[in-house]
């Protein structure tokens, strides 16, 4: 495996609030930013807003990077809505990842589904789009990839690489217990592989556990290293404590190891406690990173930029 780069994130603050709210779709929050560079330093970023009934749907927007970045589009409308009634995804869609294609790109997304005896039970769906423009539509009325014998409850925000052709990856959140309070709940981050990236065969151990009072391994950012090896960021929790980055590296994307250089969240401010939900991206020669603070990206999403 490659040497583990070294340094920190320096962070560029809040450069999105959330939705302006001119789409009844799209009122508050921008959850789970999504980089894909454009020319130059502009960026699009995707991610997940609510409506007035907490559903949430995928929007984007324009940002230029830099010492002061900004936003420089915001377009009203949304990327991809919640699917039809009694589908996988009709309680909302969150934002996984974005893989681009030849013939067209793919935003894997993780489909909300309302419970009964437990609040939700999740699945992971793809639209298949064009990136740039920022037009996405749903592949299929079911997921790609649902509840089976290794994962029985529920599952998260999945992060998808293409590695060559017949040769795709994907780490994603699955839940491994439920429970009436927090404490006993537990959620991990799981490997599956596919040749398609439509039909996924999860892997048997676990790729990120829970580890000490943790409850919760989520949404992971997943990049291939220069030199070998994959390089994680993720969000863990306890059940006291909020989300907070953290990083873990790997040789072969099943086994990781956790590291330093995740980043710890501030206190005051636009955090208010909590950094979660981190996407790592390059452009420019230099690593960004995207994220979100407090209430599962009710105060919108910041920046931060890796320097050695």
């Amino acid at each position: 495996m490659a040497p583990i780069p070294t340094g920190r994130w320096r962070k560029l603050g809040q450069v999105f609030a959330g939705p302006a709210g001119a789409d009844a779709s799209l009122l508050t929050h921008a959850a789970l930013p999504v980089a894909v560079p454009l020319e130059g330093d502009l960026v699009r970023v995707f991610f997940s807003g609510r409506d007035a009934a907490n559903r949430s749907a995928v929007g984007t927007v324009l940002i230029r990077l830099g010492e002061v970045p900004r936003v420089e589009d915001q377009p009203a409308a949304p990327v991809l809505l919640p699917g039809g009634v009694g589908a996988f995804d009709d309680a909302g869609v969150g934002i996984g990842c974005v893989v681009p294609g030849g013939d067209a790109d793919r935003l894997y997304y993780m489909g909300w589904n309302v419970g009964g005896s437990v609040p939700w039970r999740n699945a992971i769906g793809v639209a298949f789009g064009d990136a740039r423009s920022g037009r996405f539509e749903r592949a299929f009325a079911g997921p790609v990839l649902d509840r089976n014998v290794m994962d029985p409850y529920s599952l998260s925000y999945p992060w998808v690489l293409q590695l060559g052709p017949g040769d795709w990856r994907m780490w994603y959140g699955t839940h491994l217990t439920w429970g009436a309070a927090i404490a006993d709940m537990s959620h991990a981050i799981r490997h599956a592989s596919s040749v398609d990236g439509l039909s996924w065969h999860p892997a048997t151990a676990l790729a990120l556990p829970p580890e000490g009072d943790e409850v919760a391994t989520v949404r992971p950012t997943v990049r291939p290293m220069t030199g070998g090896g994959y390089e994680m960021h993720y969000a863990a929790r306890g059940a006291d404590t909020p989300y907070r980055i953290g990083r873990a590296v790997s040789v072969d994307g099943h086994r990781w190891v956790r590291a330093g250089g995740g980043l710890a969240p501030d206190q005051g401010g636009w955090e208010a406690g909590a950094t979660t939900y981190p996407c790592v991206f390059e452009q420019g020669g230099r690593r960004w990173l995207l994220y979100n603070g407090a209430n599962y990206g009710g105060t919108g999403f910041g920046l931060a930029v890796w320097e050695e």
